[in-house]
């Protein structure tokens, strides 16, 4: 049986830093640059403590290829974009550009988001202000902070992607 949580603790010494764990696989991770939050607010730089279901991903085919994982993972496209304006209807979902109100690139030229999962923060119980775009996705060099997510290397999300599916639970302590 495969495992079906992914639990985030914190680090010791550095609140934007976390351990992830999947069954027997264990390895460092990014988080949100204010570290971890029972109230998140949008903006606010911190990772939410909760329990959260995998819902689907993104990747960036023509750097990745094909991927072993149970989770559907979309390619994704220039017009790809995440809304983050509170006020907008389409808050904390895809949508195309050309798109005026606030949002995030899904094709980013970081490479964060060339594996990019989507957990279920906000998303199937939408609330303005609530935090947007919560993502698992890969990490920037040094492990810097992430806006609320959580990140991890390539080679360990590799190493994760194959024992994924849709509503695996990630749960941040």
């Amino acid at each position: 049986m495969r495992p079906s949580t992914i639990v985030v603790r914190p680090a010791p010494g550095k609140k934007s830093r976390a351990i992830v764990r999947l069954g027997a696989i264990t390895v460092p991770a990014a988080i949100g640059r204010s570290g971890r939050t029972i109230m998140k607010r949008e903006g606010d730089g911190a990772t939410p403590i909760a329990s959260m279901k995998l819902i689907s991903g993104f990747r960036r085919g023509e750097r990745n290829g094909r991927l072993a994982t149970g989770l559907a993972l979309r390619r994704i496209r220039a017009d790809m974009l995440w809304c983050d304006q509170p006020d907008n209807a389409s808050y904390n979902s895809l949508v195309r550009a050309p798109f005026g109100p606030s949002h995030e690139e899904m094709r980013r030229s970081d490479g964060l988001y060339d594996i990019c999962l989507v957990m279920d923060w906000n998303i199937s119980s939408r609330a303005r202000n609530r935090g947007s775009a919560i993502f698992f996705h890969l990490i920037r060099p040094g492990y810097e902070p992430t806006a609320g997510c959580v990140a991890v290397s390539l080679r360990d999300m590799r190493r994760l992607l194959p024992h994924l599916r849709k509503g695996t639970i990630v749960r941040v302590l």
